[in-house]
């Protein structure tokens, strides 16, 4: 969480409690956020359901026995996430249209999933909103895009916010934006990887142990990123502070600008843009 103020959420429900979902639950069990009427969990194991069995606030069904599981959590829930694989939705909906209170929202988690699918399939009572959080929800620092759609308010986008809000930062943006952001954040936390993968490799192949190359990359780009987060210059502004004029980094740097690194990042939102919209297109 970004901001450590109270939070008061109404009656929730997750339907897919996989990563997203729990990274998501997370959030809303800290200390500082108060779900009145509780959180409602379903996924398809009674192993995985019992995992909750001791948390206060949670009840949680396993599909797998409770062919209801889906339909018991969102009755009463004020707020519910569609966190299951995007192949599943449109049965899901289906599944739970009926049972729905009139007025509740009902979120996409689901990569690629548009609001008309679900406004499609949902009755006019029920809002829907999009949103697209990154892993880093995990630890509390996501980055979620959130959008509107046709018929909810701005009462209730400003109430998904503060859902969000507990597993790190959100940008609200039209839904048509929202697959290029998928490109940047959603994406996002796989490039820093890919870029700390080769840059460990690097190391191990001028003589660094495994071990050695993992504390030297993994802490750079933490130290990095602390920094950023602390200081009030731009990243240009940073890397210049690190470049000295004719000395090793302003080398390394002139070799990457000479290698297109700006044209291959572009490419490659620009390939992830494509297929996000592949998928949206069912």
């Amino acid at each position: 969480m970004t901001d450590t103020s109270p939070i008061s959420l109404p009656a929730i429900a997750i339907l897919g409690a996989g990563s997203m979902g729990r990274a998501i639950l997370s959030g809303l069990l800290a200390p500082t956020v108060d779900v009145s009427g509780g959180i409602r969990v379903t996924n398809r194991s009674a192993v995985r359901a019992a995992e909750f069995a001791e948390v206060d606030a949670v009840t949680a069904w396993a599909t797998d026995d409770d062919p209801e599981a889906n339909r018991r959590a969102v009755a009463g829930a004020s707020i519910v996430l569609v966190a299951v694989k995007p192949p599943m939705v449109p049965a899901l909906l289906d599944e739970i249209a009926d049972a729905l209170e009139p007025g509740a929202i009902v979120v996409s988690v689901a990569a690629g999933v548009t609001v008309a699918t679900f406004e499609q399939r949902l009755p006019e009572a029920v809002a829907v909103l999009r949103s697209m959080p990154n892993t880093p929800a995990i630890v509390g620092s996501a980055v979620t895009g959130l959008s509107a759609g046709t018929r909810s308010t701005a009462e209730q986008l400003a109430l998904v916010t503060r859902v969000f809000e507990t597993v790190g930062e959100v940008v609200v943006v039209p839904e048509d934006k929202l697959d290029a952001l998928s490109t940047i954040s959603g994406s996002g936390p796989a490039y820093v990887f890919f870029l700390i993968e080769q840059l460990t490799a690097v190391a191990v192949e001028k003589g660094f142990t495994a071990e050695e190359a993992a504390v030297l990359v993994n802490g750079t780009f933490l130290g990095a990123s602390q920094l950023l987060a602390a200081s009030t210059s731009t990243p240009s502004e940073l890397r210049r502070q690190v470049t000295s004029p004719n000395g090793t980094t302003e080398r390394a740097i002139a070799v990457l600008q000479d290698g297109g690194v700006d044209e291959l990042f572009a490419r490659a939102t620009d390939a992830a843009l494509a297929r996000a919209r592949e998928l949206a297109a069912g």
